[in-house]
This record gives C-alpha cells, structure tokens and sequence, in this order.
C-alpha cells in the first residue's frame, strides 16, 4: 500500500480538525478538573453534616446492624 502526499489544502485541514479536538479535550479536562476541586472543597463539609445526623440517629436509638437479604440468599 503506496501513501499519496497531502496537498497543502488538505493537510491544513488535517490540521485545523487535529486542533479543534485538542482544544475540545482541553476544555474537558478543565471542566472536570473544575468540578474536581469543587467536589474537594464539599467533602469536609459533607463529612460533618453526616456525623451531625449519624450521632442524632444513635441518640434516638439507631443502631448499625448487617441486614440479610432475602433477595439472594444463596450469596448470604
């Protein structure tokens, strides 16, 4: 199998399409990286509201238990 050379036009456009999904990558990456960050900023807060409510939950009674499953009781 013999390549043809690309003209001119054709490997500008090879290039322009190259670029416009490297730039869309990019933007992607900053997208999450962004959401990231806000997802890190969230968690300690997160963290403490769930102790607030698991420490409500134990003073009225709740106690942590393994529940069985009746759904697959050959796994259990």
């Amino acid at each position: 199998m013999q390549c043809k050379p690309l003209s001119e036009q054709q490997a500008k456009k090879l290039a322009s399409q190259y670029q416009k999904e490297a730039e869309k990558c990019n933007l992607g990456m900053e997208t999450c990286e962004e959401v990231r960050e806000k997802a890190e900023e969230a968690l300690p807060a997160q963290m403490k509201l769930t102790a607030m409510w698991e420490i409500r939950a134990r003073q009225k009674g709740w106690r942590e238990k393994v529940a069985k499953s009746n759904a697959f009781p050959y796994f259990i």
